[in-house]
């Protein structure tokens, strides 16, 4: 969809089908890409499997009013790398290029879709702003006309035409009498206008009522007043008359399609990081533009940013180009809503010389924009230290005080470990009464929240908190996702949700620094399949564990701790070697990273397939599970509670 370049003539949509995992064996299709069918689709399926660019056993069609087509997978075949190769290899994803092309003037034009939709929406607000011009003008001629009316019967204008000889005599006998009373009207009085009160019955004067009179000429009054807001607000006024089309006409059409980034982000809930946020902590403005100065993150065009001030103050404001806060600005990140993990570790002192206080909390949810007060609230309050913690990390600071006559401790130590975490309107707990000199960290802290369960969609190569996908497991602190690439490099990554994984990676799981990688792969200098085992190493960087030499590949990474693999031999010279299985932690010790590892067979290989094996599942903690993030420090929002220090 990145490529889709609103239309234009150019840009391409990929369209895939919808593949689940039923099973390690079993890949179900419940939808199918727009310009295939059922058949078409098995038979680029079938077309592939037969060039050898995909493995599958067979294939089911059990299609009825819902699409389900069945792949059944032979043994050793990866499920999540097979459906990578149902799109790479059939038509289980099509490309389509989208030519808009409209005719103005009675000529072929092409245009993007937000030009047609701009084109087409200023088309809707011209039609309703003349709509709105002849109603105004209708309703302004029912009110002349009306007033009119009022004057000729209340005036009794009527009873001058009966000593008319002429209609000429009749026309201006009403003009003179309707002179002194037309000053107000929005309008000359036109000869047609007096025509038409000549033509009022006796019996309509006879029952006129002149608070009936005035009550109409009100509600017109009413009615031309709301036809010019209108045409004053002409924006709003179409944006509510597509609301009212979409309330009208909506139901039953909703968008069926999803629309999503291939192997990045699912487009409807997370935002690409598109733009650089930068902050001028002195003079307190946050921005996009503010390239001169400190910068603080990617983010996309859409988040919300808090910040926190030196004097207590926190505001979320939306990113934009250039925004003021307030000056002395001492945090500033991206803020996610029902955030319940990053926990803000503060101190300040209450007023210019109060007591000082410290506090743990948490910001879930506010009121864009508006300034809310972290400390009591007295003026001239100020933050002494300050931590956001994005694992409820809780350190250790030694607190300097400042030296006076009658202290015989000058430092001492606080664990806000120790400290429950609250409302952000808890005044805190009493740190000490004395002046305070600095604060220092002495330990850094380790996470106080109970481990977060991850799972790895990957319909998106996303991590993700709402159990989609493949559960990982829960980590914590310095926990580490292993991720092994088909191009024979592995990561060490933390579990942060906006983590991004390699297009090529073909294996994810929760890193257990006890259980050795075996790998198989083909060695294109030597030309022959080696085996290795080894513990990876803890690296920020991308490192490589197969030969450099060019053709060299990756046949097959595992993390069993007794790994088997079958190997297929080809034919030579009519003869047939039976398939061998190998052990591979009896073929080989767990050795280095470098290391070349030890010759697979020196017979020619067909292919290598896994064996399966009964794995234990990783470890999970059940009271882990059922702990709830909250119950692991209690959030109370108040602050009577005290810690004892020894001064």
């Amino acid at each position: 969809f990145s490529n889709y370049q609103d239309g234009v003539r150019g840009g391409r949509v990929r369209v895939r089908a919808k593949i689940s995992i039923d099973d390690k064996k079993t890949l179900i299709i419940t939808e199918i890409p727009y310009g295939t069918t059922t058949t078409s689709l098995i038979d680029s399926i079938l077309k592939a499997n037969d060039k050898g660019k995909i493995k599958i056993r067979k294939i089911e069609d059990n299609t009825a009013e819902n699409v389900e087509i069945q792949v059944h997978l032979p043994a050793g075949v990866s499920p999540d790398k097979m459906v990578d190769a149902l799109y790479a290899f059939t038509d289980c994803e099509v490309s389509i290029s989208p030519l808009a092309c409209t005719i103005d003037e009675d000529r072929p034009e092409f245009l993007d879709v937000k030009e047609m939709l701009r084109r087409s929406t200023q088309r809707t607000v011209d039609v309703l702003k003349q709509e709105l011009e002849i109603q105004l003008m209708e309703l302004q001629e029912q009110w002349h006309f009306a007033s009119l009316e009022k004057i000729f019967i209340e005036e009794k204008i009527y009873r001058d035409i009966e000593e008319a000889e002429t209609w000429e005599e009749v026309l201006a006998f009403i003009r003179k009498g309707l002179k002194p009373h037309i000053k107000n009207l929005i309008r000359e009085v036109t000869d047609e206008d007096i025509v038409r009160l000549t033509e009022i019955r006796i019996k309509r004067i006879s029952k006129f009522d002149k608070s009936k009179a005035d009550e109409h000429i009100l509600n017109l009054e009413d009615r031309i007043a709301e036809v010019k807001h209108h045409l004053e607000n002409l924006v709003d006024y179409a944006i509510a008359w597509f609301k009212m089309l979409k309330d009208k006409y909506g139901k039953g059409r909703e968008r069926k399609t999803e629309i999503r980034l291939f192997e990045d982000i699912d487009a409807v809930k997370v935002a690409i990081s598109n733009t650089k946020l930068y902050v001028n902590r002195e003079e307190g403005f946050i921005g996009t533009s503010l390239k001169k100065d400190e910068f603080v993150t990617d983010c996309s065009d859409i988040d919300d940013i808090i910040v926190f001030l030196n004097d207590g103050k926190m505001m979320v404001t939306k990113v934009d180009a250039k925004t003021y806060i307030g000056k002395n600005i001492i945090h500033v990140a991206v803020w996610k809503k029902g955030d319940k993990r990053t926990v803000y570790n503060m101190i300040y002192r209450d007023g210019p010389k109060g007591n000082t206080y410290m506090k743990r909390f948490t910001v879930t949810s506010i009121t864009r924009n508006k300034e809310y007060d972290l400390t009591a609230g007295k003026k001239g309050s100020e933050v002494i230290y300050f931590t956001a913690n994005p694992n409820g990390e809780a350190e250790v600071v030694t607190v300097h005080l400042r030296a006076l006559q009658k202290l015989r401790k000058l430092k001492f130590d606080i664990d806000f470990s120790d400290l429950a975490i609250k409302g952000r309107a808890a005044k805190g707990n009493q740190v000490t009464k004395y002046p305070i000199k600095k604060v220092e960290i002495k330990e850094e802290g380790v996470s106080t929240l109970a481990p977060r369960r991850i799972w790895f969609d990957d319909t998106v190569n996303r991590l993700n908190a709402d159990a989609r996908g493949e559960l990982l497991g829960s980590f914590r602190g310095e926990d580490r996702i292993l991720e092994i690439s088909q191009s024979g490099h592995y990561r060490l990554l933390g579990f942060d949700l906006s983590t991004k994984f390699e297009e090529d990676m073909i294996h994810i799981e929760k890193f257990r620094p006890d259980i050795p990688v075996s790998v198989v792969y083909y060695d294109g200098e030597k030309e022959l399949y080696y085996v290795k085992r080894f513990i990876p190493e803890h690296s920020d960087k991308k490192e490589l564990f197969i030969s450099d030499a060019e053709g060299s590949f990756l046949e097959l990474a595992v993390t069993h701790k007794q790994p088997f693999v079958q190997i297929v031999f080809k034919k030579v010279k009519g003869k047939q070697k039976d398939n061998e299985t190998v052990d591979l932690s009896e073929f080989i010790a767990v050795k280095g990273l470098k290391a070349q590892g030890n010759q697979l067979t020196r017979y020619p290989v067909k292919q290598i397939n896994i064996l399966e094996a009964e794995e234990p599942e990783a470890e999970i903690d059940e009271n882990e599970e059922m702990q709830d993030e909250e119950s692991a420090s209690q959030r109370d929002e108040d602050g009577d509670s005290q810690i004892s220090l020894e001064l």
